[in-house]
């Protein structure tokens, strides 16, 4: 929703899958195998090839190398949170990305933004679309979870918000389709960061 960062997920599964002696894919492809968590990423990538644990650690190894080369902020995003926060609100970020790299990458391209929460997928936590660490960010910041607004550009966020009981905000310009945003009930839906922060400030 942030940051299209698939090329770097794509070229360090593809050194992970290479070192294996596997197929590797087009770093377009990894935009169908990516938002539901780092397993059933490398699964995808894998097949029909069973998961196997060090090509998923050696993936988490890469990645940490690679984050920084060719993700990109999407266009506006950065300005958009700044409005945001200058109008008060509190900003907070829940990815399926392992959480040592979520909380590297955030202040890395986004190191103007004040977020009061940063996390990724934790081992203490399930993964999206389970609500858990969506409302343990909603108790963090003392705001209860119907006022808080879910940004998010996948069916797995879109589910995500539903199960926390927060309003959503499905954006078109991360790496599914709008027909794939719609299937899951989504009703407000943005292809752009002003259209973001114009339902966000509504």
């Amino acid at each position: 929703t942030l940051l299209d960062s698939v090329a770097d997920i794509g070229s360090a599964l593809n050194a992970a899958l290479a070192e294996a002696g596997l197929p590797t894919h087009p770093l377009e492809r990894y935009k169908t195998f990516v938002g539901e968590g780092v397993e059933h990423l490398v699964t995808l990538a894998m097949a029909p090839v069973p998961l196997d644990i060090n090509v998923l650690n050696r993936y988490r190894e890469l990645y940490l190398t690679q984050m920084y080369k060719l993700s990109q902020p999407y266009p506006g995003i950065e300005a958009a949170l700044l409005t945001l926060h200058g109008r008060g609100l509190k900003l907070a970020v829940l990815s399926n990305k392992q959480h040592l790299a979520t909380a590297q990458l955030v202040p890395h391209y986004f190191s103007g933004v004040p977020f009061d929460v940063v996390y990724g997928n934790r081992a203490d936590w399930p993964r999206k679309p389970d609500p858990t660490a969506a409302l343990a960010i909603a108790d963090e910041l003392g705001v209860p979870p119907a006022e808080c607004a879910f940004v998010g550009d996948s069916a797995i966020d879109c589910q995500t918000a539903h199960n926390a009981g927060m309003p959503l905000v499905a954006v078109t310009w991360g790496f599914k389709l709008r027909e794939e945003l719609l299937q899951t009930g989504a009703t407000t839906l943005v292809d752009d960061a002003q259209a973001m922060l114009a339902a966000l400030l509504r």
